[in-house]
């Protein structure tokens, strides 16, 4: 695996993990509202706009990310998004160590979502 793929990939061994959707196909698979919907970006952030339905889990407050990512089903997929996907996908590598078995990720993050 090359430097970058390490660097802006999906590792081989989180890839059948990950996936990474456009903000249209993002958007359909979130309209289920029982879905786990998680943005990953500072309460700051959230409170300046999110998707209808997230819950907000800072990605740098990693106690709190840890206990609180601990309580959800890792059976069940869980939607993440960022600011600019960033976040979120150094989040969904952590979600794939700690045991979650489906992470989709929103592709360029509330940015492209607006």
């Amino acid at each position: 695996m090359s430097f970058l793929n390490i660097l802006f990939g999906v590792p081989k061994k989180h890839k059948d993990k990950i996936e990474i959707l456009d903000a249209r196909a993002y958007a359909q698979a979130i309209s289920d509202t029982k879905v786990q919907l998680v943005d990953v970006r500072s309460p700051v952030e959230y409170q300046n706009g999110h998707i209808k339905n997230a819950v907000n889990i800072d990605f740098f407050d990693s106690v709190n990310f840890e206990r609180s990512f601990g309580m959800m089903d890792k059976g069940n997929p869980v939607y993440l998004y960022c600011r600019s996907g960033s976040r979120s996908r150094q989040a969904s590598h952590k979600l794939a160590r700690m045991g979650f078995v489906k992470i989709y990720d929103l592709k360029g993050g509330y940015m492209r979502w607006k």
